[in-house]
């Protein structure tokens, strides 16, 4: 099941939420407007009098009425949206590798004083990452084939989902980085 993509109400990307809080906030008339057609439709109970059954139709993207998002904090670094972030791709050989065959290479070392912070690290196979070691790039002789960037909002929420629907992907890809300019 997909989740749904919260935004406030200035339609800033905020994070997923299952179809349970999607029901509440349509149930409480704080979703201020949709994108996308319904992709669930949710069953409630009958009405006591008319016998008529409660249905719900909830959107891939809701916007929640209330206080606009204001500030985005630099998302957490892992392993996981590293990887994703690079297309799982080493930033040094080009080839494509799976989670399990990649590494986090810090391109200025931790060793002479590197952070271990988005704009510092790539995907690294082992064999490049080896060959690296605790040089920089410049000094091991190899080129990095992307510069290291922290994720915005949309691009951190697109590395975080699993099963994005079409318009949610459409809404994120607007705010991504390289689109921008």
């Amino acid at each position: 099941m997909s989740a749904i993509l919260r935004l406030d109400v200035s339609g800033n990307p905020l994070h997923w939420i299952g179809q349970e809080e999607a029901a509440s906030y349509y149930a409480k008339n704080l979703v201020a407007w949709t994108l996308g057609d319904p992709f669930q439709i949710l069953h409630g109970g009958r009405n006591r009098l008319s016998g008529v059954q409660s249905i719900m139709d909830i959107h891939p993207v809701i916007a929640i009425r209330g206080k606009p998002w204001t500030r985005f904090a630099a998302p957490t670094l892992t392993n996981t949206t590293l990887f994703r972030r690079d297309g799982h791709l080493c930033m040094y050989c080009g080839n494509p590798f799976s989670e399990g065959q990649l590494t986090r290479d810090h391109v200025h070392p931790v060793s002479k004083g590197g952070k271990d912070v988005w704009t510092n690290v790539v995907s690294a196979c082992r064999r490049c990452n080896t060959h690296k070691g605790a040089l920089t790039p410049e000094q091991a002789g190899m080129k990095l084939l992307a510069v290291p960037y922290t994720p915005n909002q949309y691009e951190y929420l697109f590395l975080t989902g699993r099963r994005i629907l079409g318009d949610q992907m459409d809404f994120l890809r607007a705010g991504f980085h390289h689109l921008q300019a």
